[in-house]
């Protein structure tokens, strides 16, 4: 089994991708795709099956008539258009775009499990892989990057992570640092959100050279393809948008940052100088003049990287969820993202402290060292929770290594099954879900919250939007910021704007036009063309425009005051909208 261990792994990664298809085929069926990103995702393939410019990326039915620009990059967008087309001819375009978004998401889940398996089979010992595997999968907010419908990038970049792990943990330190090198230039060519995670895998790799001279190797090829990789990710896939010097994507701006990291790295090895003091010096100052040069040349990337105003960040970026500490949180939410990255701190320093070689301890430090950075950057925001918890696994994996036997082999049979299954549920962080099953923290969900959960789901459901795609022609629908990306996958519509930072006047446009006075919305509404009002009360973004001006726009057409220049369109009884026709030729 040991010498086949990636066949049985991929077995392993078969029959748990066979189980996510059947257990949520009802969800690929009727396309539901939850998040805006996946949404959006869909119309950047589908505009490229449609012929639109590989360097392209603006979404032309969003923000019209000049549309939205999309800072993503096309990588993700490849296995997702080469599924569809595969199925196309056997089943049709409606048919394959179901099974591709479906089947898409499960291809990272392959690459990190593989990636996991081969990294701890470094660290612990060769037949550690099943427990890897059994690790990563009570991962959850890791796992739900890759349930079928959640095309977005998160999973691959989660998968190009767990490449990293494996290039540190490699004790050939030339494949290694290959491994890191192209793992995080891949991760920058997708997108910056592991940017932190990126610039932590390449201290550790300089970190290992300045304490062993031995070491070159692996941060010579961690420069070159650090450098040369970054260059052919944006040759290639960055767009036209993004060759401005902007500092939320893979542009002008990080590449030079990069080719210049990598540079001065491999620059380091062509010293190599034996005193470790020196050594230390040198990386320090390469560290220095990166970051000195950045702060100079681009001094407006100091801030936020999305460069939004002060207004927008205020009433929309701050406030996203995701973007918060894991301690503002509700416990049922951060207790189990949090636990497992303490247990894989707690087991990287005892794996370190039990090490037998000294290639060993390093690699178990350099491991200790990236789940804690993780696990430290939850305190930033939460969404740093399913990198921090697939960093875990290889000290996670390494406690349960150690501890489950020793029941095992304990003389007494109750000890032996349920000391096993108690210690690995504990080691393993399975125990989180158990915990916030049957203790009661954070209390009932309140009404407002129901009503608003119920509508954000009915709202953007298939048949809901099968509705609107039957009562109108194709048209301009002024709606909220979070319904325009699924407006457009499932109708032929068009919308105003998207959650997506380079889109803020879209946004501003729409979030003044519902918070302020019912006058000023017909002529924010002219200006894209807008020939309907659709609203639907209740949703999440909603209760922002309630908060802000109760008295708005919007909080009139919640108390059913609605202007004469509203024509109401009938709509079936269990609809979850109100829809209005806008007449700009009554006064």
């Amino acid at each position: 089994m040991t010498a086949r261990w990636v066949r049985w792994t991929l077995l392993a990664w078969a029959a748990i991708a066979g189980w996510y298809l059947w257990q949520r085929w009802g969800y690929v069926n009727a396309l539901g795709l939850g998040d805006t990103d996946d949404n959006m995702r869909l119309m950047q393939v589908r505009g490229l099956l449609a012929g639109q410019d590989w360097y392209d990326l603006r979404q032309y039915r969003l923000s019209p008539p000049d549309g939205l620009d999309i800072h993503w990059s096309r990588l993700v967008d490849l296995p997702i258009a080469a599924l569809i087309l595969i199925f196309k001819p056997f089943t049709g375009v409606a048919m394959a775009e179901r099974l591709a978004v479906g089947i898409a998401p499960l291809f990272p889940l392959a690459v990190a499990m593989l990636a996991m398996g081969a990294a701890t089979r470094r660290l612990i010992a060769p037949t550690v892989w099943p427990l890897s595997i059994i690790t990563l999968m009570g991962c959850t907010a890791t796992m739900a990057m890759y349930v079928p419908l959640r095309i977005d990038h998160h999973g691959w970049q989660l998968a190009l992570l767990a490449l990293t792990v494996m290039g540190i943990a490699d004790p050939r330190r030339t494949r290694g640092g290959l491994t890191v090198g192209l793992a995080s230039a891949g991760s920058l060519t997708i997108g910056l959100e592991l940017l932190p995670f990126c610039a932590m895998a390449g201290a550790i790799v300089a970190l290992r050279w300045v304490w062993d001279r031995d070491e070159v190797g692996r941060l010579r090829a961690y420069g070159l393809t650090l450098a040369g990789g970054s260059s052919a990710g944006f040759v290639v896939f960055a767009s036209n948008a993004n060759y401005a010097m902007r500092c939320d994507a893979l542009t002008p701006v990080w590449l030079s940052v990069m080719v210049a990291a990598g540079a001065l790295l491999f620059l380091l090895t062509l010293l190599n100088p034996a005193s470790r003091l020196v050594r230390l010096g040198l990386a320090a100052a390469a560290g220095g003049i990166v970051l000195g040069g950045f702060a100079g040349l681009f001094p407006q990337c100091l801030q936020r990287p999305e460069g939004v105003s002060d207004e927008l960040a205020e009433t929309w970026l701050n406030n996203v969820r995701e973007a918060r500490p894991i301690y503002k949180h509700t416990f049922a939410m951060a207790f189990p993202i949090a636990v497992l990255p303490v247990i894989g701190i707690i087991g990287a320093g005892v794996a370190a402290w039990r090490a037998r070689s000294a290639d060993r301890l390093v690699a178990w430090i350099a491991i200790g060292l990236f789940t804690l950075f993780a696990g430290a950057m939850l305190l930033w925001q939460v969404r740093a929770g399913p990198a921090a918890q697939l960093l875990a696994v290889p000290g996670a994996t390494y406690l349960a290594w150690i501890v489950v036997p020793w029941f095992l082999g304990h003389k007494w049979m109750p000890v032996r099954i349920l000391g096993s299954v108690a210690a690995f549920l504990l080691v393993s962080g399975l125990f989180a879900g158990f915990v916030v099953k049957w203790v009661k923290v954070d209390g009932p969900p309140s009404k407002m919250r129901a009503a608003v959960g119920k509508a954000n789901s009915r709202c953007a459901s298939a048949s809901a939007m099968r509705m609107l795609d039957r009562t109108l022609p194709p048209s301009t629908l002024f709606t909220h910021v979070d319904l325009g990306p699924r407006l457009i996958v499932m109708t032929h519509h068009k919308g105003i704007a998207g959650p997506y930072h380079r889109n803020e006047r879209a946004i501003l446009d729409v979030h003044h036009a519902f918070t302020g006075k019912p006058e000023a919305f017909r002529g924010i509404a002219r200006r894209y063309g807008a020939q309907y009002l659709l609203v639907c009360p209740n949703m999440a973004e909603t209760t922002v425009y309630r908060a802000r001006e109760p008295d708005g726009f919007y909080g009139q057409l919640a108390k059913h005051k609605v202007p004469d220049w509203l024509e109401p369109v009938e709509l079936p009884k269990n609809a979850p909208y109100r829809l209005w026709r806008i007449r700009y030729d009554l006064p």
